[in-house]
């Protein structure tokens, strides 16, 4: 029987662990965002709205702009603003979406982007996983590009080492840019084309069965807010879409 060194056996051991790594790491690589996902947010989910009730269910009156940050040259815009005005679509835009009471529908598009329908202004965002082609034009929804993150951040780590097990689950980051202005509220509080949001999607499940989704989101606006404008909106997933009613918005 023909005996190995010991350095040949360490280098061959080394040699499996590494392939074994490497293989690992491909079949992680070859999944697509849809095999990847570490929670399921598809399916149909109604706001529920229990935070600024008087900001999301009403068109609040003109000039009513509490709690936003706004800059001069935002409360100016902001104030051009009339009621004849409401209905507009600038209020359904991706800055402003999210808090309308509404129902979503999600579903994948294909296997690289989620597609967001919702029932207020009959309004579809595009989340893609992918870059989109350079020479987009500017649109009230904007480009979404999506990514998966584990939940938690970054690993807890000790002395360069993992201090412990990675958490289960996830979370879906958005970064939304190449938007045109919209309104943050239906009363014109107004964000510019050189916004940009982030967005944190992630579902949370209750002992009764229930699942939620928490959507936070962030404004980030140069021009017409003097500092990040950030939101928490929630919704209630249902077993179908029977209560499904869009209802369109006024073009802008």
């Amino acid at each position: 029987m023909h005996r190995l060194s010991l350095p040949l056996m360490i280098g061959l051991l080394s040699s499996v662990g590494l392939g074994a790594q490497l293989q690992a790491g491909q079949s992680a690589a070859a999944q697509t965002p849809r095999q990847a996902a570490p929670i399921d947010i598809t399916g149909n989910w109604v706001s529920v709205i229990t935070e600024e009730w008087r900001w999301r269910m009403v068109t609040p009156p003109k000039g009513d702009f509490t709690s936003i940050p706004l800059s001069p040259a935002g409360k100016e815009a902001s104030d051009r603003w009339e009621p004849s005005m409401d209905g507009s679509c600038r209020a359904y835009g991706a800055g402003g979406l999210m808090r309308m009471p509404t129902r979503l529908r999600i579903a994948w598009d294909g296997d690289v982007a989620l597609r967001v329908d919702a029932d207020a202004g009959q309004q579809t965002r595009r989340l893609s996983f992918d870059a989109v082609p350079a020479g987009t034009a500017p649109s009230l929804q904007g480009v979404s590009i999506a990514a998966w993150e584990p939940l938690g951040g970054q690993p807890n780590m000790r002395n360069g080492q993992r201090a412990g097990p990675a958490p289960a689950g996830g979370t879906l980051k958005v970064v939304t840019t190449n938007l045109q202005e919209g309104w943050m509220r239906r009363n014109g509080a107004a964000y510019s084309a050189s916004a940009s949001i982030l967005e944190y999607w992630d579902t949370m499940r209750f002992p009764n069965g229930d699942v939620w989704l928490v959507v936070t989101q962030v404004i980030s606006d140069p021009r017409y807010l003097l500092n990040d404008y950030t939101t928490s909106m929630h919704f209630k997933r249902e077993a179908d879409g029977s209560k499904w009613r869009p209802s369109s918005c006024r073009p802008a």
